[in-house]
């Protein structure tokens, strides 16, 4: 297990310069809209185009070779040197600082009540299948998983926030500054996202855990227990859950990922929510490479560790399973 652990941690820095290093190549064959803007701009007031994007180029180091910009960026990576955001007028670091609060006070949430609730929903519906109760739990479970987040997110705004007016239609970043982050002005804002983001977890989590209830409610032990009189409340948590467990830990970073990163991008661009998400999204659109390249790192980093996580907690959760010849 050690020596697994230590190949896998070997691997999370190949995997990240294999990320990093497909980033950089594509923001660097791709047009560049600030140096086109600054053109523009110099054109307007009547200065020299050429020189002015000749600024720009030399105050971005777009002059050099690509193999020296390369270097450097990849050098100012390891040494956290991450640069300077010229879409946040600020450095790196303390960008993402500032930002991942937003994303984390809706995310988290989103995250604890999708995989608590919806594994209840799911051992619930498997202990009770074909019932009204399963039916309904399953109707509500591919309704959220059909749904598209952005246009769910369209109707709760026109519905709940213009129309009826029960909660803000979008977020203001002032708000947790000035009041707090468990405020109930800040807590009213986060309903409508948090709500949006649930349909789809919380969905796939129940469907998910029901299928391997079921599948864990067949096997030969769960029946001795049955015929040693155990509990159904023992028979569903310590024998069906802890071995249904194993293959539903798997979902867990995937789900974490999805809300961080596919999920913020749609949910903080329809809410106005400067997290993560906006910010990466305002990075790309801007070929701010710096930050493009850190968030892809965060992003690497999250999805690698949390595998990682996973085997270990495989681990745990089952001791049958070998690490030896991998």
């Amino acid at each position: 297990m050690k020596w697994y652990i230590l190949k896998r941690v070997l691997w999370t820095f190949v995997a990240m310069w294999i990320a990093l290093t497909l980033t950089f190549g594509l923001i660097s064959a791709s047009p560049n809209p600030g140096q086109m803007r600054a053109t523009m701009s110099c054109a307007a007031v009547g200065e020299n185009p050429q020189e002015c994007r000749e600024q720009f180029r030399e105050r971005n180091n777009l002059d050099q070779p690509v193999t020296e910009r390369y270097k450097n960026y990849m050098v100012n990576m390891v040494t956290l040197n991450w640069g300077w955001s010229e879409s946040r007028s600020q450095y790196v670091i303390p960008a993402i600082l500032d930002a991942w609060r937003f994303t984390a006070q809706y995310a988290i949430p989103v995250l604890v009540i999708s995989t608590l609730v919806g594994y209840g929903l799911g051992l619930y519906s498997a202990y009770k299948p074909y019932t009204v109760t399963d039916y309904t739990a399953s109707f509500v479970g591919f309704f959220g998983i059909s749904i598209p987040n952005f246009w769910f997110a369209l109707v709760l705004i026109i519905l709940l926030g213009t129309r009826v007016e029960l909660v803000p239609t979008y977020y203001q970043s002032g708000i947790p500054i000035q009041q707090g982050w468990l405020s109930l002005a800040n807590l009213r804002q986060l309903i409508l996202p948090v709500t949006v983001l649930l349909t789809a977890s919380l969905a796939w989590q129940m469907r998910y855990s029901r299928a391997q209830a079921l599948e864990q409610m067949n096997a030969e032990f769960v029946k001795v227990a049955k015929a040693k009189g155990a509990s159904q409340y023992r028979l569903m948590i310590w024998h069906v859950l802890r071995m249904a467990a194993v293959p539903l830990s798997t979902s867990f970073v995937g789900s974490l990922l999805a809300i961080f990163w596919s999920g913020s991008v749609i949910i903080e661009q329809i809410f106005a929510i400067p997290g993560l998400g906006l910010m990466t999204y305002t990075a790309i659109v801007e070929q701010d490479t710096p930050l493009v390249l850190a968030t892809t790192l965060v992003t690497v980093f999250l999805a690698i560790f949390g595998n990682l996580l996973e085997d270990i907690a495989y681990v745990i959760l089952d001791p049958r399973i070998d690490y030896g010849n991998r």
